[in-house]
């Protein structure tokens, strides 16, 4: 009797570890079959959301480039005395700035609140500037007084106990605001909530990139935002989404299969109708009740007794009465502790910034607190490389910003002039995701058949991805053609195929020759035609190139 029990249970065991098995297998084929693209094109944002001071639009990170990729990319615009919610995300991010001017601030956790304010009052604080302009030292003497006083009245406040404490707890503080321009990179840890507001005359527009294929995140390849305020909306129109996705999936099984899916798929729509009936009602009236803010799904009165409030502020967290979206507009002025701005105290910052890039991580530059988190790489001064015939390019690595080594991502900016070509290359050790700032250029992407999978022009506001390897030529239409390229990896490098650092120039001319069956001087010419590295000029015509192709 106990022998058949055991050849039962060995069986069982056998059944669930080879079914296990062809589950992992199925799956890492799956993800290893992600990057066979035969086809990349240049997109345009597919979901758009409206709020009361700007909108946020998103590409399909459904798409099989995308998913290859491993990442999602927004475009987020806040219109003036706009403000874009505190908020957070389950992958690292990065943020460039495209137009205008704003302040940002990040909350890591832990760490102190470093911007307080006094006692005194904005107006104290205008006439005691005012009169230390006019009169210098008796100024500075009359200040001191001041602080003299004031140290005695927190004495005085520390001896009057529980009254004082209350009113050195109601001074405002918090954690440091940055203000942030056109060409910023502001690098955001995953789990890191963050803020952004626009004081600007013009909309503040920002393209963001989340790495969801970084190890940072442990969820699911399926992008998501927690926000800690308002009444959001869906960000990545998820329903239409995952539609593409069944379909993808179902490419190239058999028709048998296929046709078993649409059942399983029918029914699963006749189940959801009918639960949706029941419990639409029911759930309807919950969305209205309360907000999809994080704080939401908690029962009012625990959050009121965690917070130490009373019930009328916590539905207030909750956004029960709150059907504002993500981007929200300022009544009257935004106030925040910030330090009077100066032009010759950010010039001394940048100049201490690039010493801290050059200097490298010795484990004392930055602590987990302060680090710096965003670096221009707009400015023309900025440069890695320069050619008065073709333009420039700027590039942002984890040298320059050590922020990026825990993030394990880097950016690029591109400047071509009218015509000018972008050096062929692959990159070596990352993919690349470029967003169109300005102008147009005609791309071609090849992979590792020869078959060029995107040949096409791209224009202003659409984006295109790069895969590992995968070689790319850009050249730049007669108006220009400036780029902004994010990459997954914090020291990400490339191998270029025309110019002085070229492959072609490292190899010798016999190699060449037997490999291109042409003769020493062709081959000679092939390596030494281009003196440039990167930015190259234009050595023939438009309508030449156009006739050639």
């Amino acid at each position: 009797m106990a022998k058949p029990i055991a050849l039962a249970f060995s069986l069982c065991l056998l059944v669930l570890f080879h079914s296990c098995l062809a589950a992992r297998q199925q799956s890492q084929s799956s993800q290893q079959n992600e990057c066979q693209l035969d086809q990349i094109q240049a997109r345009e944002p597919d979901n758009r959301i409206e709020t009361e001071a700007g909108r946020i639009e998103s590409w399909n990170y459904n798409q099989d480039d995308f998913r290859c990729a491993g990442v999602a990319v927004q475009r987020i615009t806040v219109e003036r005395n706009g403000l874009h919610l505190p908020s957070y995300t389950h992958a690292p991010q990065l943020i460039y700035i495209v137009q205008g001017n704003g302040f940002l601030s990040t909350v890591f956790p832990g760490c102190p609140e470093t911007f307080e304010e006094s006692e005194q009052s904005d107006e104290e604080q205008q006439g005691q500037q005012q009169w230390q302009g006019r009169h210098g030292q008796q100024g500075r003497e009359q200040q001191e007084q001041q602080d003299r006083g004031q140290h005695g009245r927190h004495r005085q406040q520390g001896q009057q106990g529980q009254q004082g404490q209350e009113s050195f707890e109601q001074l405002d503080r918090h954690q440091k605001v940055r203000r942030i321009r056109e060409g910023d990179v502001v690098a955001i840890p995953a789990g890191v909530t963050y803020w952004s507001y626009n004081d600007g005359d013009q909309p503040l527009v920002a393209v963001s990139l989340l790495d969801i294929g970084n190890n940072q995140n442990q969820l699911d390849r399926n992008p998501r935002r927690f926000y800690l305020a308002g009444n959001p909306q869906d960000e990545f129109n998820q329903h239409g989404q995952s539609q593409r996705q069944r379909g993808r999936q179902g490419r190239g099984q058999q028709a048998e299969g296929q046709s078993q899916r649409d059942q399983d798929q029918q029914q699963q729509g006749e189940k959801s109708r009918h639960q949706q009936q029941q419990g639409g009602r029911s759930r309807h009236q919950q969305q209205q009740r309360q907000g999809n803010n994080i704080f939401a799904g908690f029962n009012t009165q625990l959050l009121a007794d965690a917070l130490n409030i009373d019930q009328q502020t916590a539905q207030q967290l909750q956004g029960q009465k709150d059907n504002r979206p993500q981007i929200v507009r300022v009544r009257g002025r935004l106030d925040f502790i910030q330090p009077p701005e100066s032009q010759q105290e950010e010039r001394r910052e940048q100049g201490i910034q690039r010493q801290q890039g050059q200097q490298g991580q010795n484990g004392f530059d930055e602590t987990f607190c302060n680090f710096r988190i965003k670096e221009n790489i707009g400015r023309p001064s900025r440069a890695d490389v320069f050619s008065p015939q073709a333009g420039r390019v700027s590039t942002l690595n984890s040298f320059k910003l050590p922020i990026l080594r825990h993030l394990d991502l880097s950016a690029e900016r591109g400047f071509l002039y009218n015509n000018a070509i972008y050096s062929p290359h692959w990159n070596l050790n990352a993919h690349e995701v470029y967003y169109v700032i300005r102008g147009s250029a005609r791309v071609q992407i090849v992979n590792n058949n020869g078959q060029a999978i995107l040949d096409n022009e791209v224009r202003q506001g659409q984006l295109f991805i790069v895969p590992q390897n995968h070689a790319v030529l850009q050249k730049a239409s007669n108006n220009g053609y400036e780029y902004i390229a994010f990459k997954t990896q914090d020291n990400a490098k490339i191998n270029t195929l025309a110019g002085r650092t070229s492959v072609l120039r490292a190899l010798p001319d016999g190699v060449l020759a037997n490999a291109y069956q042409i003769d020493r001087q062709q081959a000679r010419n092939l390596k030494y035609n281009r003196q440039e590295t990167v930015a190259l000029s234009s050595s023939r015509s438009s309508e030449s190139q156009r006739a050639i192709a």
